[in-house]
C-alpha cells in the first residue's frame, strides 16, 4: 500500500480495488478473442473439454495450477500472474461472503482473550 503523508490511503490511485473482481478467465477470454482462436480449437489443442474451457472463461470455474500451465504453453500467458489472479479473485469473494466475515470477526474476538 502506497501512502502519503497528510493524504488518505484510500483515496490514492494505486491503492484502490475494483468494485469487482477480475478472474483469470475474462483475461484468457480476452486474449483468445483478440487472436481470433475458437473456444473449441484451443480446448482441443490443450486437451481439454470445451465446456470446462468455456466454464472457465466465463468465471464459472477456477484456474488451476495445471490449466495455468497450459494456458501458458499455448497461449503464453504467464502462469503465475493467472494464479496471482485467481488468488486474488478467490480472496475478494471471501471477503464479499457477510456470514463468514462475521464468522472471522468472531474468531478474532476470541484470540484477542488469549
Amino acid at each position: 500500500m502506497i501512502t502519503i503523508p497528510g493524504v488518505d490511503p484510500k483515496m490514492i490511485a494505486n491503492n484502490l480495488e475494483p468494485a469487482f473482481p477480475t478472474h483469470p478467465g475474462e483475461v484468457l477470454k480476452d486474449e483468445i478473442e483478440y487472436r481470433g482462436i475458437s473456444q473449441r480449437k484451443l480446448a482441443e489443442q490443450i486437451g481439454m473439454g470445451y465446456s470446462v474451457l468455456n466454464e472457465i472463461l466465463n468465471a464459472r470455474r477456477p484456474v488451476t495450477e495445471k490449466t495455468a500451465m497450459l494456458f501458458e504453453a499455448a497461449l503464453g500467458v504467464s502462469a503465475e500472474t493467472l494464479m496471482r489472479l485467481q488468488t486474488k479473485y478467490n480472496m475478494r469473494v471471501a471477503r464479499k461472503d457477510k456470514t463468514f466475515m462475521q464468522r472471522l470477526d468472531e474468531i478474532r474476538k476470541l484470540a484477542a482473550i488469549f
